[in-house]
């Protein structure tokens, strides 16, 4: 039954941070204003508290439920990979929110190519982490 729980758990929360990146993808765009930023960077804590949730309950499937530690310890590229694509939009959030200053076109367009490849690579992560969960991708 634990596992059952934290498997819910943890694909509840990654439908949330779906829905949070969406919302990100929707209000960042030419022409915001300092309130607009300030309600992308809050609504970009609300991704980082899901996807410090998402490891959290990741790791207590990989380590108490049913396949354990060894099963899933092997891809850690993978995990590298979904961290590392919404950096780059959480460090510009809390730049502009910290200066108080609105960001420039370049600075959006950059931004949002990278929110864009989240939400166009989001269908893999899900295709991944299947794949993974079935032994797919074990090095060994």
């Amino acid at each position: 039954m634990f596992d059952l729980i934290l498997a819910v758990v943890h694909h509840i929360l990654i439908f949330g941070i779906f829905g949070v990146l969406f919302a990100e993808f929707i209000l960042v765009r030419p022409g915001m204003d300092q309130a607009m930023v300030n309600r992308v960077a809050a609504t970009d804590l609300w991704y980082g508290i899901m996807a410090g949730l998402i490891v959290v309950i990741g790791f207590a499937r990989a380590i108490f439920a049913a396949k354990g530690w060894d099963y899933y310890s092997h891809n850690m590229f993978f995990w590298a990979v979904i961290g590392a694509l919404s950096a780059l939009p959480t460090i510009s959030f809390l730049r502009w929110r910290r200066d108080q200053r609105v960001p420039d076109a370049m600075q959006i367009a950059s931004v949002r190519r990278f929110l864009w490849a989240q939400m166009v690579l989001f269908p893999l992560l899900l295709v991944f982490a299947a794949a993974m969960a079935r032994g797919y991708g074990a090095l060994a």
